[in-house]
């Protein structure tokens, strides 16, 4: 009977034991890769991962969740294609990333991948066109004039983008103006508030996250500030060429003020020369 009641137990801590592995790696693979992957949702920044371990061997896979970096430097074709298809951005290696977390990341892709739906698929970004609405809202949620619905705190407080205030905003983080840009787009930009990638901002919104609605509304403003952005450089560089060549003209005007005062001041003394000769 205690043999009995000894081996239900192990089973039971086996079974517990094994539910959470499963948890913990998908806890994990939603705080550090859903940011630029999904499983059956298409590309981010990264590459969808459904199916990956079909496309590529698990050891090569293995290897380069442990040190993306070091299959880059060795000239290797298919880590070399993923930087190209990233736009040149290399894939950092997860915080307190192990083999085995590696090999329980692989196992985790290959369940999801086999769903018709996976729990990673990714935020489902509209397609409808962004209205002046949208980047109203936006904005007043960066600003905080809008609170978040589930109370986390304004972006201003780290912050700053153009247009938001006197002072731009906070000074703690990264500046947003380009964000839009650097993640490649609507739907880069909305998994990243959907999950944030950083330590930093995924202890404030962990238990704080934002809505769907807050997402396109941010993303909205975000991708104005980009366009604004990209206009401000151009006048800017209107700007320089046209200062550039405005300095151009007035030292040209200022030297041949000069020189012509240079000759007249020649012509004087040869004059009054010549003119001593003449009466002497």
């Amino acid at each position: 009977m205690r043999r009995i009641i000894l081996s239900v137990t192990v089973a039971l801590v086996a079974g517990i034991a094994g539910n959470v592995t499963a948890q913990d790696t998908a806890t994990y693979f939603k705080q550090n890769c859903v940011s630029c992957h999904t499983i059956g949702g298409g590309r981010l920044t990264g590459p969808d991962l459904k199916g990956v371990t079909q496309r590529k061997d698990r050891d090569w896979l293995q290897a380069f969740i442990l040190n993306p970096q070091s299959k880059i430097t060795a000239g290797d074709p298919y880590a070399l294609k993923l930087v190209e298809e990233a736009r040149g951005v290399v894939m950092p290696p997860a915080p307190g990333i192990s083999a085995e977390r590696a090999g329980l990341l692989l196992d985790l892709i290959e369940a999801e991948s086999a769903l018709e739906v996976s729990q990673f698929r990714g935020v489902q970004v509209s397609s409808a066109p962004f209205t002046p609405v949208d980047v109203e809202r936006g904005l007043a949620l960066f600003r905080g004039t809008q609170p978040l619905k589930n109370g986390g705190p304004a972006c201003i407080s780290c912050h700053s983008a153009a247009g938001v205030g006197g002072l731009g905003g906070g000074k703690l983080a990264p500046d947003l103006m380009r964000v839009y840009e650097r993640l490649q787009g609507r739907a880069g930009l909305s998994a990243w508030l959907a999950a944030p990638g950083t330590v930093t901002m995924r202890a404030v919104y962990e238990k704080h996250p934002l809505d769907e609605k807050e997402i396109h509304s941010l993303v909205a403003f975000f991708e104005k500030q980009s366009m604004a952005g990209t206009q401000r450089v151009a006048a800017s560089q209107l700007n320089f060429l046209l200062c550039g060549l405005g300095g151009a003209v007035l030292g040209l005007v200022l030297l041949d003020t000069i020189w012509r005062g240079r000759l007249r001041g020649v012509r004087r003394s040869l004059t009054q020369e010549q003119s001593s000769r003449g009466k002497s």
